[in-house]
């Protein structure tokens, strides 16, 4: 089976996409008299410096001759990159088959959803493989094709995505989609398809806003569910559509971590103790101290988190949590986080058992006295905290939800969940 690689192919401000390229690569494919196997779109690591908007790559299986495949897709791609943005650097990889991804390719591929690749290390992997290859704008999307590549290879678990294309012409003028059958066709989808909308904010998270040719994008765990909510809205001419496997919804970019180890452009599932007292700094972003063995990192939930913020701010210290985020300039800006434990009970001066009057201090380790009564104390007493957090997963909202995030409504989390709408 041979494997077709695209990325890097859009631009942030002109437009296109690279899944729209790879949608008339298939088409092309089928053209030619080949045939499609599966359509795959890649989230990528989320932090990377040259990253497209969505950092996704694209992979098309057929069992066109791997020689033809790339001719095809060199033609599709000189045809429809947006070559005129210095930001775009587009690169393909052909493998001529699937018994060419090794085990060095696959391990490329998680290591490009988890961390970093040159694309010198890109290149030389590719030709040792036997891959053919070409970049245009120096191709450093020859690093996303690559891992598009061994993606099947390497991971296990995959949902899908239906893409509605537009007429290309319509491209950069507002869509126009009846948002009342997005969100009707949401709820009875629900939760076999995820993140179509966020109710409380009112908002489509399936409709971008991006100038390129997406019309909406359904996410879910069930290709006939996703192309069935698709067909439920009621929008604009669809000029085209796609369904694709991906690892979206996965937390495939997750690795396990310790605080003392945390490092810039990855992001983690780690373990702490609340350290710091939640605060709301200018331009409504919630930080605090997330601490273990002696190390303590600082954890940010931004504004565009928006109510998940509350959820933060509902933390005290002593909390034992696992945090789930990207780090970025030495904090974790959360995405999830599961509570392990709550602290329910805070030091409170005591009471006069006789009177239920606040007692007052005694003196300088000397305890607590009721001045009218007479009765003591050793010193301040447990008092039970009422808190708005229960023990279980905690999640951002469905419009600050990355690509590649695992909403909780998908399940196999290992304590209670709060799923986001």
């Amino acid at each position: 089976m041979t494997v077709i690689g695209l990325d890097d192919t859009d631009s942030r401000t002109l437009g296109m996409c690279t899944t729209y390229l790879a949608t008339l690569v298939a088409e092309a494919v089928e053209a030619r008299g080949g045939t499609v196997e599966r359509r795959l779109l890649v989230r990528l690591n989320p932090a990377v410096e040259h990253k497209t908007r969505g950092n996704a790559a694209l992979a098309i299986h057929t069992d066109l001759p791997a020689g033809a495949a790339f001719d095809l897709a060199r033609e599709e791609l000189d045809r429809w990159a947006v070559l005129d943005d210095d930001r775009t650097s587009p690169g393909i990889v052909v493998a001529p088959g699937s018994d060419t991804v090794s085990t060095a390719v696959a391990e490329f591929a998680r290591d490009a959803v988890r961390g970093f690749h040159d694309l010198d290390a890109a290149v030389d992997l590719a030709e040792r493989s036997g891959f053919l290859t070409e970049g245009w704008h120096g191709g450093r999307g020859r690093i996303g094709a690559l891992a598009a590549v061994g993606a099947w290879a390497a991971f296990d678990e995959w949902t899908h995505e239906h893409i509605s294309y537009r007429e290309f012409h319509r491209c950069g003028t507002p869509r126009e989609v009846d948002f009342d059958s997005v969100f009707d066709a949401a709820d009875a989808a629900y939760p076999d398809a995820w993140d179509t909308v966020d109710r409380e904010e009112g908002e489509a998270v399936c409709v971008p806003n991006a100038p390129g040719p997406i019309l909406h994008g359904i996410r879910g765990d069930d290709a006939d569910t996703v192309r069935e909510v698709a067909a439920a809205i009621d929008s604009e001419p669809v000029d085209r559509s796609a369904t694709f496997l991906t690892n979206q919804g996965t937390d495939a970019h997750l690795r396990s971590g310790v605080v003392s180890d945390l490092r810039d452009g990855r992001a983690y599932r780690v373990a702490g103790t609340v350290a710091s007292e939640p605060e709301t700094r200018p331009g409504g972003h919630v930080f605090f101290d997330l601490e273990a063995d002696g190390s303590a990192v600082s954890v940010a939930a931004f504004e565009p988190t928006k109510r998940f913020r509350n959820r933060v701010r509902a933390l005290r210290v002593g909390d034992a949590l696992t945090a789930c985020g990207e780090v970025g300039d030495g904090t974790l800006k959360l995405e999830k986080f599961a509570v392990r434990d709550l602290v329910r009970t805070e030091p409170a001066t005591p009471t006069c058992p006789d009177c239920g009057r606040t007692m007052k201090s005694a003196g300088r380790n000397q305890g607590y006295r009721c001045r009218d009564c007479g009765t003591d104390a050793p010193g301040k007493v447990d008092r039970a905290v009422d808190r708005d957090l229960e023990p279980g997963w905690y999640e951002v909202p469905p419009c600050a939800r990355r690509h590649i995030a695992k909403p909780l409504v998908r399940g196999g989390f290992d304590a209670a969940t709060h799923p986001e709408r």
